[in-house]
């Protein structure tokens, strides 16, 4: 059986589960679509604040399943392109999705399972979390946007060294490199991903999806483009209703209100 993609809300958060313990949840056609296709609901449900991405038990996505891998290889490329395509659809649709994406990593984050917790928005990691490309000692490249999330963050040279050498990295290493948020107990990645859930999903949405899209495109516009966009997004904001409940609860000393 292939991995499956389980769905579950919680408040307003909705937590996406890739499930498939006995191989460290390895992906799966049916998986990438299902999240595709999540995302694309969760967009047009006003009552979705934020999603959470996780790996069922005790990893949270080991990449791609290696008999997948041997059985595409024998298939011909057309078989592991259509798989590659699947796999950055959904990282696209993560990067585009204009609610806050959190990765909740236990255990293993390996090949494209770094990719995909790379992808989101924000990262709590347990303790004992691992996150490694593991691409370089079976002979193969990266995929899943890893050679374009990672020298946004990192010197080139480590970016290379990771790419290459294929080292297991530490929850607390990424940490201090500003890839992962917060470093929590082992078992506590999804409690604390929820909660930081919440609080998001207590903020104005539209200012939400404002700041995700003007650090996201930040990178590739000169200062002036961006001056120029952050000008039209906070005249649109303060001009949006809650910036008028904002506005009036700060005044009167109480928590917004935000729809």
């Amino acid at each position: 059986m292939p991995s499956e993609l389980l769905t579950e809300r919680q408040g307003a958060t909705l937590v996406l589960t890739i499930s498939d313990p006995a191989t460290r949840n390895t992906l799966s056609e049916q998986v990438l679509s299902a999240g595709i296709e999540a995302l694309n609901v969760a967009e047009a449900d006003s009552a979705v604040r934020c999603v959470v991405l996780r790996g069922d038990g005790s990893h949270f996505c080991a990449g791609g399943n290696l008999q997948g891998l041997i059985a595409r290889r024998q298939a011909g490329p057309p078989a592991q392109v259509r798989m590659l395509e699947h796999l950055h659809q959904f990282i696209e649709a993560i990067r585009v999705f204009p609610k806050p994406v959190i990765a909740a990593v236990e255990g293993a984050a390996a090949g494209a399972g770094f990719s995909l917790a790379l992808a989101c928005d924000m990262v709590v990691a347990a303790e004992d979390a691992r996150f490694i490309l593991s691409y370089g000692r079976l002979g193969l490249s990266p995929d899943g946007g890893a050679t374009w999330h990672l020298p946004q963050a990192l010197p080139r040279a480590l970016v290379q060294q990771m790419v290459w050498l294929g080292e297991p990295l530490s929850a607390r290493q990424l940490n201090t490199w500003g890839l992962v948020n917060w470093v929590v107990d082992s078992g506590q990645a999804l409690a604390e991903a929820l909660r930081l859930a919440s609080r998001l999903a207590g903020m104005a949405p539209n200012a939400i999806t404002s700041g995700k899209e003007l650090v996201q495109e930040a990178a590739g516009r000169t200062l002036h483009a961006q001056l120029g966009a952050e000008r039209d997004h906070f005249v649109e904001n303060l001009f949006h209703e809650n910036a008028a409940e904002g506005l009036r609860a700060f005044d009167e000393k109480r928590p917004p209100n935000f729809r």
